[in-house]
């Protein structure tokens, strides 16, 4: 690595974490004054508030560090030219792709830590600040259901409910058991049935037996082909346990469950989406390099603009590829759009984009 290549380096991750901690920061401020007054409102300490908002900085540092690394690109070749140190290098017979090599180098070690943050960090956090909002800032009563390979639910304080299987949509529940216990705490019943299902009177549980634990050992068991029961959970308690939020499951989570259910028949569209959509979305960073740089090069192939055209060329960019972005993935979530298609769609239309303003820098 030689000494120009280092300094080109150490200017353009200057600039990037300054562009960064800005961001961050203008984030961060618009989403505390959002929510505090709500937050407010439930009377709770500031130390549950501060650690919600920790736990969203890896969500945040994943949506913004390709805005980053774009302004950084644009910002870092707008002072190079300034000074007239483009023009020195070219002189030099050095190329444009080496000068840019060290935003390439930098922008692909920041896609890999973005991937592994995606893959498990920002899914663990963003499930931790999602509780600590529920239940330590709102005071909300702790969730019905967890989540689990096989589900569980606290149907009241004396009752549970054990799910092997759950239906789309949540309207039919398979391989049921149902734990009622006394006051001190000792099983009074169990209830088990093959299937669940929802009607608008209620869960009816069909082809399952109840047995009752009498004081003296012994077991009264009755079965049965259909039976109502009180469950005051509705179908979309179950639905969002099946479906999953993306959001919260890590990659390893989401293939699983995935290779899991795929015999069922069942459609993951939308889980699937979400799961190329946050694949592809950290290798936007080289992307962001390679537009990032023929825009600033691509009137005179050494004038770079001026920092307030670069600021607002960053903004353009980001707004249109944050634009392209969602509709892809509102499209494949649809089923409009194949889930890998939809997931790496706009960074196939962006990276093309950035290759044809690349090709026309005058060299």
């Amino acid at each position: 690595m030689t000494i120009l290549f280092r300094y080109i380096l150490r200017e353009y991750a200057k600039i990037f974490l300054m562009c960064f901690a800005g961001l961050m920061t203008i984030y961060l401020v618009i989403d505390f004054f959002e929510k505090i007054r709500r937050f407010l409102r439930h009377d709770s300490g500031i130390v549950y508030i501060l650690t919600y908002f920790a736990l969203k900085i890896p969500a945040i540092s994943f949506q913004i560090t390709p805005f980053a690394i774009l302004m950084a690109t644009l910002l870092t070749l707008g002072l190079l030219s300034r000074s007239n140190e483009i023009t020195a290098m070219r002189s030099c017979g050095i190329s444009l792709f080496w000068i840019t090599s060290p935003f390439l180098l930098f922008a692909t070690g920041v896609a890999l830590i973005l991937l592994a943050f995606s893959s498990t960090i920002i899914p663990l956090a963003s499930e931790k600040a999602e509780e600590v909002r529920l239940i330590q800032v709102e005071k909300n009563p702790t969730p019905l259901t967890v989540k689990a390979t096989q589900p569980w639910a606290r149907i009241s304080a004396d009752d549970l409910m054990q799910v092997n299987e759950i239906d789309v949509g949540g309207e039919t529940l398979r391989g049921l058991r149902l734990f009622h216990f006394d006051r001190a705490f000792r099983l009074d019943r169990m209830t088990e049935a093959a299937e669940a299902h929802y009607t608008p009177e209620g869960w009816v549980l069909s082809n399952g037996n109840q047995r009752r634990f009498q004081p003296d050992n012994t077991v009264d068991l009755v079965l049965f082909t259909e039976q109502p029961v009180d469950v005051p959970l509705i179908p979309d308690d179950f639905s969002t346990s099946l479906t999953g939020n993306s959001e919260t499951m890590t990659f390893r989570e989401i293939r699983n469950y995935v290779g899991r259910f795929r015999h069922e028949g069942i459609s993951f569209t939308r889980l699937l989406t979400d799961y190329y959509g946050r694949l592809a979305f950290p290798l936007v960073t080289v992307i962001m390099v390679l537009v990032g740089t023929a825009l600033s090069l691509r009137r005179s192939g050494a004038r770079g603009g001026s920092m307030a055209m670069g600021i607002g060329q960053a903004f353009i960019v980001g707004f249109c590829y944050w634009t392209t972005h969602s509709i892809a993935i509102a499209l494949g979530r649809g089923g409009v759009l194949a889930p890998m298609l939809a997931g790496w769609m706009a960074n196939l239309l962006f990276l093309s984009f950035g290759l044809y303003l690349l090709l026309k820098v005058r060299y």
